[in-house]
């Protein structure tokens, strides 16, 4: 039985995976940041560490749209469609994906999902 909190064991798994993955120019990291409320997701560039684009519920474009709160599977979609938009209007098509010690499941996975239809790569 662990005693680490969920928080914890969350961010114990981001660390791991970010042993394996690194965003470059050419194929950015595609970072998931989920919270209670909201969802965030930017393409980094680990080289020059620097954000490329991002999006999140709280984005003034996407708030107006939404029919729902951001902490649903339609606000992730949503978010998953105008981070890979953007992506796409500054060239990049591939990206490495980094679930941020999330499970791939629900909301992350809508959002992978919508990101992907939407043109990334990954």
């Amino acid at each position: 039985m662990s005693n680490l909190t969920r928080k914890q064991q969350t961010q114990k798994r981001h660390k791991r995976i970010r042993r394996h993955i690194s965003g470059t120019p050419d194929k950015p990291r595609l970072a998931v940041f989920r919270s209670n409320n909201h969802i965030y997701a930017q393409l980094i560039d680990d080289d020059a560490q620097n954000t490329i684009c991002a999006a999140s519920t709280l984005d003034k474009d996407l708030r107006p749209t939404l029919k729902v709160d951001g902490s649903s599977c339609a606000a992730s979609t949503a978010v998953g469609e105008l981070v890979a938009k953007r992506a796409l209007d500054k060239g990049i098509k591939q990206v490495v994906f980094d679930r941020g010690g999330n499970l791939y499941h629900g909301r992350i996975k809508a959002l992978a999902n919508a990101a992907r239809e939407a043109g990334l790569q990954f």
